[in-house]
């Protein structure tokens, strides 16, 4: 990831869900964060979040390059 580009939240869902996108987009060269607040905020010994929302953030500069995987995979996923 190139240092000072803005994150820019992609995808919400579940967990598997987050990981699988993470994975295709890492095969296309596309650099991924999973941002999990509840799992977070366990570890930290307090509830925050919701179990089945989790984040996926991608580089700014990465988001044209990504728009059409996302989309695809969105549709596969949701119907």
């Amino acid at each position: 990831m190139n240092k000072g580009d803005k994150l820019i939240r992609v995808y919400t869902g579940t967990e598997l869900s987050v990981n699988l996108l993470k994975d295709e987009l890492d095969s296309f060269g596309i650099s991924g964060i999973i941002q999990n607040d509840f799992n977070s905020g366990i570890s930290a010994g307090f509830s925050g979040g919701i179990s089945s929302a989790v984040d996926l953030l991608i580089q700014e500069s990465d988001i044209k390059k990504a728009e059409l995987i996302i989309s695809e995979f969105a549709q596969i996923n949701n119907g």
